[in-house]
């Protein structure tokens, strides 16, 4: 059995506080969750989440803060956002050419109900 001398004492010393998270993670991830549920204009939400993401997971690697996986997240679904957004733009102006084309069709030949 060991004993210890008179005295001596184990110091605690506390944890190191918590690390600041990324102000700009957080934004990244509510604005790429917004681009896929916000119509109309899910596609400039995405790709401003897109960006901030980049931004803060650059800041959150140098200033060594939290929100690493805030930023990724807001990385995917701001993907996701623009890539939904962009398909259903593409296809509304594919509908909007087509049925043009279609009207000029039946225009040129004329139709006739007989």
């Amino acid at each position: 059995m060991s004993y210890q001398p008179f005295g001596h004492q184990e110091y605690y010393t506390p944890p190191p506080p918590p690390a600041q998270t990324n102000g700009k993670s957080i934004a990244s991830l509510v604005l790429g969750i917004l681009s896929i549920v916000t119509p109309y204009i899910g596609l400039v939400f995405g790709i401003i989440a897109i960006i901030l993401s980049a931004i803060s997971l650059k800041e959150i690697h140098t200033r060594y803060e939290a929100g690493r996986g805030l930023a990724i997240a807001g990385l995917v679904c701001g993907i996701v956002g623009t890539i939904i957004y962009t398909i259903l733009i593409l296809l509304f102006i594919l509908f909007i050419f087509a049925f043009n084309e279609m009207d000029t069709v039946n225009t040129f030949y004329g139709t006739s109900n007989i």
